[in-house]
């Protein structure tokens, strides 16, 4: 049974099956436990039975995200601490050891595809101050949860954009985005309009020279999908990496792989590779050549022909 909190569910009325509906219009006023309507289902608000300030948030019954309303720099999700690491190793922020005093005149420019609660750009908030991020999120009723439950920055700095995300990628302005993050999921898999060699094209118009294009690959152990994935976006660009832990490398068992793609190279920095492994699960990067060596054999996706239209 979900709790009773404060404005935007006090008011709220519950269905049979313990579903809050917020009346429309309404933003909560922080989190409060309970499942919730939204847009394209349901999600649930879990309280964190092991850190008194976080948050868990399940969408349709798979997990998505998690908050810790006291830190934004902690990332309870190993693969979010992966790509993290991977962008704060080509631009270190002043806040890491050994980073920049500041940033200089470059501002960073983040494109999140696929929301949830937002919990990476909340992370490169609080490590880029003055960085401007745009999340895109399918689900506009989620989207206004997530602003209730968590206090995100407000636009210029954090501006949530309701929409699908290839139809939003192909809107932007070329040459505008630092970097790019594709973790969007319908079930166990990305919806494959987001996958395709031609989505690669419109990430790559978009992104700024010497920019990173950074995609959650969840996977079976026979890893199929993590080798088209990687045979698409090693097509797309001059460099590419793959960040995972052991196990999922050797294909023993389901879970994330990080990929990476630019028109820079990856995996030079040797602290990257140290931070990785001694993270909680420790992780490993595979360089372009071993990316393209698990890829070979595997086929470019494509988004589907056109039928002809007849004379």
């Amino acid at each position: 049974m979900a709790k009773r909190g404060k404005s935007g569910v006090r008011n709220s009325q519950r269905s049979a099956a313990g579903v809050i509906e917020v009346p429309k219009g309404t933003r909560p006023e922080g989190p409060v436990e309970g499942v919730y309507y939204i847009d394209t289902g349901d999600c649930e608000l879990i309280a964190d039975q092991d850190n008194s300030n976080g948050w868990l948030l399940k969408i349709n019954g798979v997990m998505s995200s998690h908050i810790d309303l006291a830190d934004p720099l902690f990332l309870d999700f190993e693969y979010m601490r992966w790509m993290a690491a991977l962008i704060e190793s080509r631009w270190p922020p002043a806040s890491r050891k050994g980073g920049p005093k500041d940033n200089g005149p470059h501002r960073l420019s983040g494109l999140h595809l696929g929301g949830g609660a937002c919990s990476l750009a909340r992370y490169f908030h609080a490590a880029y101050p003055d960085a401007r991020q745009v999340v895109v999120e399918l689900d506009g009723k989620l989207a206004e949860y997530v602003r209730g439950w968590f206090d995100l920055p407000k636009a210029p700095l954090l501006r949530i954009r309701v929409g699908e995300a290839r139809e939003v990628t192909e809107t932007l302005t070329p040459d505008t985005r630092d970097f790019i993050i594709r973790d969007v999921f319908a079930g166990a898999l990305t919806p494959r309009p987001l996958t395709t060699a031609e989505f690669n094209e419109h990430i790559k118009r978009v992104l700024a020279p010497g920019g990173i294009y950074v995609v959650n690959s969840g996977d079976a152990p026979d890893l199929k999908n993590a080798r088209e994935d990687a045979a698409t976006i090693a097509a797309a660009f001059e460099h590419t990496l793959i960040i995972a832990d052991p196990a999922m490398l050797k294909g023993r068992r389901y879970g994330n792989m990080v990929m990476a793609g630019s028109d820079t190279p990856l995996d030079g920095d040797p602290k990257l590779a140290r931070r990785l492994l001694g993270g909680a699960v420790p992780a490993h990067i595979w360089n372009d050549a071993q990316v393209r060596a698990f890829a070979a054999g595997s086929p470019v996706r494509h988004d589907p022909v056109s039928p002809s239209i007849a004379p």
